[in-house]
């Protein structure tokens, strides 16, 4: 099981200031009325509006203010990583104010400033591709605000099947490296450090398991085929209601559904539906859609599977990340070559075939998949040396398709670090990601199977996985297309986007690019797999859609974003910025600023970070608050440090894998007596581990950057003191926590057998008598019919199992290993 840092009063202490009169209670700060917790966010509406295989949303999140003082709210959450933010606007108050977007710098000293005399203002920022945060400053008691976000973005397709993917929480992230010194980037619950210097910013406090909902969710989806025929509907996740009239299907979520998961849907097109090459020009930006009309040729491979095992992984995603690697494996012939590497942050290799790549024979497969077999989940996601030393055994041999495939959840949050390291050494190898999760990483997958000219496949549920690995020997395959160009009036697009354009069998490829006053038919240029030039002309449509420019714009400044990243000095922000703002796209180096000059506030207001709903899937445990935080979740060892520590005596003289060295043999070390904080150590004549490239952070012990000199991490928050009160620890959460999910079960519809069961069971197990008489209670009224008793006693189970769920004030926070 994979523990989570969740929100206990210390952590709400500090994020939020100590409170008069308020209740703290299961980690989230609950006003003296009650009245959702306390805690901002109070309704997230979203309407995708669906026209042919582009989606247009709209987000609007509602905060309230129920606290005796005035607030700053802050909500860090995600998005699709695909999708444009075109527009923001705020109603603060009832004042509607456009959003302005700006240099993201410029933006927050706009936002400081107005804060700080007492204007309401708002602000959205974005983190990663993918994680975005808005902030509302001085709303003041019983005020709403409520933040509208609009992003377009291309649906995916593959297999004649589309994807509208909205994620609703961001997961927690393993954060590598040595923490900085001196203030936070950010008010999330990881410290920054030097691999991850804005670690802050992208971990919000985590509810407990078993805490109601304190956010009222409603998301709609309007799907208009636009020529493509009829479509027919299926989410992986969420129960929903479907409507269809006029060719229109719309799409409801049932009320009640909890942000702990993505929302996935897929629409299968019509059998009769055939899509084809097209293009349009809208203002001076084409749009080429290039379908693939060719089949993939078949060569000998070699073949790297890297399996993730860390703690984030365990549950089904382990089970379903053993059966996609085996069947990867399984998928090879014996021309082709192959190894299998599972990671955490220790190495291993199947035991009996050799260290290199070995010849894909019957004996070599059944070693490799028998070994995947007993693989757990434990440590942490240490991905970068893994996936140089996967990149290092495939080397270039003419003939040979060199191939990648990496099995994970895509969580950390060293991901520029990463892309950074690996770029350089795949000299052609082609990287395949398969994201498992239910609230996956999917930007972080995209941009490294885009960095590798390869595929991201994402699976959600075992009925995925098993239609992915149904086609995986067609998801694997080189592309049928290479080195993709779109000219027009016999020259190339300017800004062509994305970067990485190579077309895959099954996938129609979606390329944009500015053609100025061109007016003259699209002609791509291409080489086939077997290195045969291919061209095709097409006749452009004129076109007002807006969308058209939004998401060629949003690819142009992603690889604006990787290029930056890693680190070549070919793109500068200055770069990024004057892009963004050209095309009126939120990029990381932009926010929009909204503020309300028209009225003032007085009064100290006080920053509460909103908590999220731990991801559907993960595990918790209670055990592990005692362990030091980079131990949590674990029964495997070494510290977090993988890649930096070795041969401290602390660790037993043990050294962990270093990038470039050979994988150690048989399991990791056992893990030493607890230390109270982990210590950065280096091998003996071992260089250092690298560090990024300013202003993505700071060698260990060196200073930070100063203020301004990156704009993502400019603006910094000092952490608040806290000394909270001692209390008796109570192993009633213990006792209570297996039963909750039955529980919450049993609330929402009431039955007279079930709460018997469950009071009896609970007796058994200890748990206090006030709760199993509660539910003696319940079941006594459903029989007799009484629904007054039913309402009494239901509300007394919520307040018992409020209150068990509330951990113990003087244990340190909860931190996650994985």
């Amino acid at each position: 099981m994979t523990a989570i840092p969740t929100v206990i009063d210390e952590e709400l202490t500090r994020i939020a200031g100590p409170r008069t009169g308020d209740e703290l209670v299961t980690g989230v700060l609950r006003a003296a009325d009650g009245a959702n917790g306390g805690l901002p966010l109070v309704a997230m509406d979203v309407h995708a509006a669906v026209t042919g295989l582009v989606a247009t949303t709209t987000v609007r999140q509602v905060f309230r203010n129920t606290l005796g003082t005035g607030i700053e709210a802050v909500y860090i959450f995600p998005l699709p990583d695909r999708a444009a933010v075109t527009s923001f606007t705020a109603d603060l108050a009832g004042r509607r104010i456009e959003g302005e977007l700006q240099e993201r710098q410029a933006a927050r000293d706009a936002y400081d400033a107005a804060v700080s005399v007492g204007h309401r203002a708002a602000l959205a920022e974005e983190e990663r591709p993918g994680v975005f945060t808005t902030t509302v400053g001085n709303l003041q008691p019983g005020e709403e605000a409520t933040l509208t976000l609009v992003l377009t973005g291309p649906l995916p397709v593959d297999g004649g099947e589309a994807t509208l993917r909205f994620p609703l929480v961001v997961a927690p992230r393993y954060i590598p490296g040595t923490p900085l010194d001196g203030a936070q980037a950010g008010a999330g619950t990881a410290l920054d450090t030097g691999a991850v210097p804005d670690a802050s910013r992208i971990s919000p406090p985590v509810l407990l398991p078993g805490q109601s909902s304190p956010v009222a969710l409603s998301l709609t989806a309007t799907i208009d085929p636009a020529g493509l025929g009829a479509v027919t509907v299926r989410s992986s996740l969420h129960a929903v209601a479907t409507e269809s009239e006029g060719g229109t299907t719309v799409v409801r979520l049932h009320p009640g559904e909890r942000l702990n998961r993505d929302v996935v849907l897929r629409l299968a097109l019509a059998a009769e539906s055939e899509l084809t090459c097209a293009a349009v020009i809208a203002e001076d930006i084409v749009q080429v859609t290039l379908v693939p009309e060719l089949t993939a040729t078949r060569r000998d491979r070699d073949v790297v599977v890297l399996l993730d095992r860390s703690g984030s992984m365990d549950g089904w995603k382990m089970v379903a990340a053993r059966r996609a690697a085996a069947r990867v494996v399984d998928t090879l012939t014996d021309r082709d070559r192959f190894a299998v590497l599972a990671f955490d942050h220790y190495v291993e290799r199947p035991t009996g075939l050799a260290t290199g790549l070995v010849p894909a024979l019957d004996r070599n497969r059944f070693a490799a998949v028998g070994w995947l077999s007993g693989l757990e989940a434990r440590g942490g996601t240490e991905l970068a040396g893994p996936l140089e030393q996967s990149a290092d055994l495939l080397h270039a041999d003419e003939g040979r398709d060199r191939v990648l495939v990496l099995v994970t959840d895509g969580q950390i949050g060293d991901e520029d670090r990463v892309l950074a390291r690996i770029g350089p050494r795949l000299n052609g190898t082609r990287v395949f990601t398969l994201g498992i999760d239910r609230a996956v990483n999917t930007g972080f997958l995209q941009r490294l199977a885009a960095t590798g000219a390869g595929r991201c496949e994402l699976v959600e549920t075992e009925d995925r996985l098993d239609e992915v690995l149904t086609g995986i020997h067609r998801r694997i395959a080189p592309p049928v297309l290479t080195d993709v160009v779109v000219e027009i009036d016999g020259r190339p697009v300017t800004d062509p986007a994305p970067a990485h354009s190579d077309l895959f069998e099954g996938s129609p490829l979606l390329l944009g690019g500015s053609v100025g006053d061109a007016t003259g038919d699209v002609i791509v240029r291409a080489k086939t797999a077997t290195g045969e030039p291919f061209s095709t002309k097409i006749t452009p449509v004129r076109t007002d859609d807006k969308a058209v420019r939004a998401v060629w714009a949003r690819a142009r400044l992603r690889d604006l974003e990787d290029a930056y990243a890693a680190g070549t000095g070919e793109v500068t922000p200055t770069n990024i910025v004057e892009f963004s703002l050209a095309h009126s796209v939120l990029s990381r180096f932009t926010a929009f600023i909204a503020v309300d000059h028209s009225r003032k506030t007085t009064g100290d207001h006080t920053t509460v970070v909103q908590p999220v709903e731990a991801p559907d899937g993960w595990g918790m445990e209670d055990d592990d608050v005692d362990k030091p935080s980079f131990m949590r979740g674990v029964g495997a060892p070494m510290p977090a440090h993988a890649y930096e520590a070795a041969s401290d005596s602390a660790y037993g003289g043990a050294p962990a894998f270093a990038p470039g060295s050979p994988a150690p043999a048989g399991p990791p070390p056992p893990i030493p007596a607890p230390m109270s904080a982990p210590r950065p150590m280096n091998p003996a004549g071992a260089p250092p581990p690298p560090q990024p490239s300013a202003p993505w952070g700071s060698p260990a012990g060196m200073p930070r950057p100063a203020p301004g000199s990156a704009p993502m991490f400019a603006r910094r928050r000092a952490r608040k003191s806290f000394a909270p009160a001692s209390s008796e620890a109570t192993p009633q959460l213990d006792v209570v926590l297996p039963f909750l999910d039955r529980l919450r079960a049993l609330l929402e519809t009431p039955d007279a057998t079930a709460a018997t069961n469950l009071a009896d069971e609970l007796a058994s197990a200890g748990a206090p008598a006030d709760l199993v008489s509660a539910l003696h209670r319940l079941a006594a009224a459903i029989t007799d019919t009484d629904a007054k008793a039913v309402t009494a006693a239901i509300g007394e189970i919520r307040t018992l199992r409020t209150e068990l769920a509330a951990p113990p004030v003087p244990k340190p926070r909860r931190g996650f290993w994985h």
